[in-house]
């Protein structure tokens, strides 16, 4: 199967994003003892209860696998490739880096839960908007959610608090607990952040004398739809015409360029809107 130029960028972001979230793992959560979440916590807690013996990354590996087999017999075919991929190579990249990082990279545990937590967040969080998934308590929650009217999300919440309140067998101190919920916080606000900054949109009120050309390169260049009001202004007594359309954030720079090129003197008002539902953004739930 041949990938095409949007395809192999996508697994190059994911790859990136599970090169950031092994590496907050690595230098700063494991060396400093900090368990957090899913199924990272439940390698590290492994990890040194086996005396330092089992790298994270192999029975990172092992677990998944695990999950999988269950979950290809329970839900079907539900996995995807770059689901497999990513649980792949976050298992390399936790077997690698586990090898260079014997002391972590700050010798506060309380930095280290925060920064281990931003970066397993935002690596996560990068994973996510690509499509692809981790694996781990993801897999644990699709499966109890076919038979439980429970939602994933309180799924997982449940699995990663029970993983990190568990670190006190091995270690014996409540302190490593309090640390292990503030990173598992700080992990889930970074990847909403990153989540959310990624779907934000623009809702764009354009006033142009060129706007069935602006119209038509908008909709070229951007694939998105436009909308055309009757309106006039007050002050000139002139009848005019409105386009409205609403684009993602990184997509405005291309709007204010297709106007500028065809009406330098065009008014445009832009604002930041809280949600999209329909067609080319999200999916509409009731």
């Amino acid at each position: 199967m041949k990938l095409n130029t949007a395809e192999l960028k996508s697994y190059l972001v994911i790859a990136l994003g599970l090169a950031i979230y092994s590496f907050g793992w690595t230098a700063f959560l494991i060396p400093s003892k900090v368990i957090g979440g899913g199924v990272s916590g439940i390698g590290t807690l492994i990890f040194y209860g086996s005396g330092e013996t089992i790298p994270v990354g192999l029975s990172y590996l092992i677990i998944n696998c695990f999950l999988i087999i269950i979950a290809l017999k329970i839900l079907g075919p539900k996995f995807g490739g770059k689901t497999i991929y990513g649980i792949l190579l976050s298992s390399f990249f936790l077997s690698i880096l586990q090898g260079f990082f014997s002391e972590p990279f700050v010798d506060d545990k309380f930095m280290a839960a925060i920064i281990g937590g931003i970066l397993s967040g935002v690596g996560i969080g990068i994973t996510i908007s690509q499509g692809a998934s981790t694996g781990g308590t993801d897999t644990i929650a699709m499966i109890v959610n076919k038979y439980k009217n429970i939602s994933p999300g309180r799924v997982m919440f449940y699995i990663d608090v029970f993983v990190i309140a568990s670190s006190y067998f091995v270690f014996g101190d409540v302190t490593s607990i309090v640390y292990g919920y503030v990173s598992m916080g700080v992990a889930s606000y970074a990847i909403d952040m990153v989540i959310s900054g990624n779907k934000q949109s623009a809702q764009m009120f354009i006033v142009t004398k060129d706007y069935a050309k602006v119209a038509d390169e908008i909709g070229l260049h951007t694939s998105r739809g436009i909308s055309v009001f009757d309106a006039q202004g007050w002050y000139s007594k002139e009848n005019k015409k409105i386009l409205m359309v609403v684009v993602r954030k990184h997509e405005t720079p291309v709007v204010f360029r297709i106007v500028k090129q065809h009406d330098p003197d065009a008014f445009i008002s832009m604002g930041s809107v809280m949600g999209v539902y329909g067609f080319g953004f999200d999916e509409i739930r009731a």
